[in-house]
C-alpha cells in the first residue's frame, strides 16, 4: 500500500510517498481503508523533531482518518467489514491507504457526513470538545472567546459553544476567516490583527468580562486574556509556542483560572464521552466540519507547510 514515510526529523520535505506492508489487524484491532486524512499542526512539530513524544524512526504521520472498515481482529464485535468509521489515534499513522488502529481509537461516522469531514474529528473537535466542556466547563448563557476562531480547532469550538447556548465570540485575521467564523455560528467576530482589537472586546464585554477564553496562542495573549476575564473566568491554553509575562494581580482579583490541557492527557472515560458527544452533533447537524483544502496524499510536505500558514479558513486533509 502506498504512505507517506518519514525517515529522519526535519523539514516538510522528509514527508515521502512510499511502499509499505499491508498491516493485519490482531485482536481487539480494527483495519480501516482510509479515505481521507486529516493534517495538523502538532504533526508538524513531531516531523521535525521539535516535541516532547517522539516516535521511533521511520514512522507513518497522522492520527485522524475516515473510511471504512477492512477487517476487524478477534474479539471486535462493535464493527465489521463495510462500516463507515473515523479515526481519532492510530497504531500506523492515517496518512496511508490503511491504518490499523485499536478499536476504542475507531467510531461510527453518521451517513451524513463525508469522508472528508470526517478526517477533521479526531484533534480538531476532541480538542475543543475538552477544552470548552470538560476544563472550562462553560454554561449556557456564558460568553465564550475564541481566539483563532476560523482554523480546526477554533471552528469546532465555535459549533459546539453555540450548540450549547453559549454567547460565541471568535477572533480571526482575515476577512475570509471573520466571514467563516460568523457563518457557522459566532455572535461576533473580531480582527485580532488589528491594533485596538482588545480594545473592541472590552467594549463589547463591559463591566461583566468574557466568562471564558479559549487560547490558542498564549505566548502572545495570555496576558491580555486575563484583563477581558470576567469574575471567576477562565482561560483554557490550547497551544503555545513560547513563553509569556503575565500580571498575576489580573488573575487575583477576577479569582479567575488559567487550565492548560493537552488532548493525549485525556482519560479514557473522559475521551468516550467527547466522542459520544460528537456523534450526536454529527447525526443532528449540529456539527459540520469545514473543509478547507483537500490533497493528494504525495502532496502531504505542500500540507504541512499550508498548515502552518496565518489566515486559516477550515480544514486541511489528504485523499490517499
Amino acid at each position: 500500500m502506498k504512505a507517506i514515510r518519514v525517515e529522519q526529523f526535519g523539514d516538510p520535505g522528509v514527508l515521502r510517498l512510499a511502499d509499505v506492508p499491508e498491516p493485519r489487524p490482531s485482536a481487539g484491532q480494527v483495519l480501516v481503508r482510509l479515505r481521507a486524512a486529516g493534517v495538523n499542526p502538532v504533526e508538524t512539530y513531531i516531523r521535525s523533531g521539535n516535541y516532547a513524544r517522539k516516535p521511533a524512526l521511520p514512522y507513518t504521520p497522522g492520527s485522524d482518518g475516515a473510511g471504512t472498515v477492512e477487517a476487524v481482529g478477534e474479539g471486535v464485535t462493535q464493527f465489521q467489514p463495510g462500516d463507515r468509521v473515523y479515526t481519532a489515534g492510530t497504531l500506523t499513522g492515517s496518512y496511508a491507504e490503511l491504518a490499523l488502529c485499536l478499536v476504542a481509537q475507531v467510531h461510527p461516522l453518521p451517513e451524513r457526513v463525508s469522508f472528508a469531514q470526517g478526517a477533521a474529528l479526531g484533534v480538531p473537535y476532541a480538542t475543543a470538545c475538552r477544552a470548552l466542556v470538560q476544563r472550562a466547563q462553560a454554561a449556557p448563557g456564558e460568553t465564550v472567546l475564541i481566539h483563532g476562531a476560523s482554523g480546526g480547532v477554533g471552528l469546532a469550538a465555535v459549533q459546539l459553544a453555540r450548540a450549547q447556548g453559549l454567547q460565541v465570540w471568535g477572533t480571526a485575521s482575515t476577512e475570509k476567516g471573520r466571514l467563516l467564523v460568523l457563518e457557522q455560528g459566532a455572535h461576533r467576530v473580531f480582527d485580532h490583527g488589528a491594533r485596538n482589537y482588545l480594545e473592541q472586546i472590552s467594549q463589547a464585554a463591559g463591566k461583566s468580562g468574557v466568562d471564558v477564553i479559549l487560547e490558542m496562542a498564549a505566548h502572545k495573549n495570555l496576558g491580555h486574556d486575563l484583563t477581558l476575564l470576567a469574575m471567576r473566568g477562565r482561560v483554557v491554553v490550547i497551544g503555545s509556542r513560547g513563553d509569556v509575562e503575565i500580571t498575576p494581580r489580573e488573575a487575583m482579583s477576577r479569582e479567575a483560572d488559567i487550565r492548560g490541557m493537552v488532548l493525549f492527557n485525556t482519560p479514557p472515560e473522559a475521551l468516550a464521552q467527547i466522542h459520544t458527544q460528537l456523534f450526536t452533533g454529527l447525526a443532528d447537524g449540529t456539527l459540520h466540519p469545514v473543509i478547507a483544502e483537500e490533497y493528494p496524499l504525495a502532496r502531504a510536505p505542500y500540507a504541512h507547510g499550508a498548515i502552518m500558514d496565518p489566515g486559516a479558513a477550515g480544514k486541511i486533509v489528504l485523499i490517499p
